[in-house]
């Protein structure tokens, strides 16, 4: 029995390591995950702005062929005053002629308004692009180097996996079945440490019978309050 809670303690040491660096690993691909976050929001943030740039296009664009069509009408109802016979049929061309100018001039002024904000707008794009690249650049070198890390620690990962593997193979398979249910149970700490008459995973006292069955170190002894294995280091036992 001895030999197996050693061991058992070994598999706890070893598995807690592995814990550690699952846990290191997570937080690596996560730093991963928000570069790749911050590329996609600068990407959405110029698709943004394409997307405006394409409506001021499309109306610019309509404002324009309003511009040609009073254009139209205009020379069309000059052409028309040529041919009037009457004075009131002439003033209510002028009139339209006049309403078209004004129109055309409204229509000119928006127009430059449109091409002025449009010229703003792709200044931004290209701005926001060249930002896209150096944002690229800077985070391709960053994540090289932080995936570096993630694969040495899946080679670490790795070890310990087998090392945990030749650990439970020297123990019986249902004190390992009730190992790894006590590791679900209590967040991965399944075997603790006994000092000073004290559990050191739930910090409670232990009744005296349970510490003198410890020392004798053969049966598997449990914490009575947390129900973690109960280890007693080997200097403690030579007391």
């Amino acid at each position: 029995m001895r030999k197996n809670l050693k061991l058992l303690g070994e598999l706890q040491g070893i598995d807690l390591k592995i814990d550690v660096l699952h846990g290191e690993k997570d937080a690596l691909l996560g730093e991963i995950a928000a570069l790749e976050d911050n590329v996609t929001v600068a990407r959405n943030a110029i698709q943004e702005k394409n997307n405006e740039a394409e409506e001021l296009e499309a109306a610019k664009k309509s404002l324009e062929e309003n511009l040609a069509t009073e254009a139209e009408n205009i020379v069309r109802s000059e052409a028309r005053l040529k041919e009037i016979k009457t004075q009131k049929e002439y003033q209510a061309v002028s009139k339209e002629i006049s309403s078209a100018k004004k129109l055309t001039a409204e229509l000119e002024e928006q127009i430059l308004q449109k091409s002025a904000q449009l010229e703003e707008l792709q200044a931004q794009i290209a701005e926001k692009q060249e930002n896209l690249k150096s944002l690229e650049t800077n985070i391709s070198a960053q994540q090289s180097e932080v995936q570096s890390k993630v694969d040495k620690l899946e080679s670490e990962i790795a070890v310990g996996i087998s090392a945990k593997d030749a650990t439970v193979k020297g123990l019986p398979a249902t004190m390992v079945k009730r190992y790894q249910r006590l590791r679900d149970q209590r967040k991965g700490v399944a075997v603790v440490e006994a000092k000073d008459g004290c559990c050191l995973g739930c910090n409670m006292n232990l009744p005296p019978q349970v510490y003198n069955l410890l020392f004798r170190g053969d049966e598997l002894i449990t914490c009575p309050h947390c129900q973690r294995v109960l280890l007693l280091h080997q200097e403690q036992n030579n007391k």
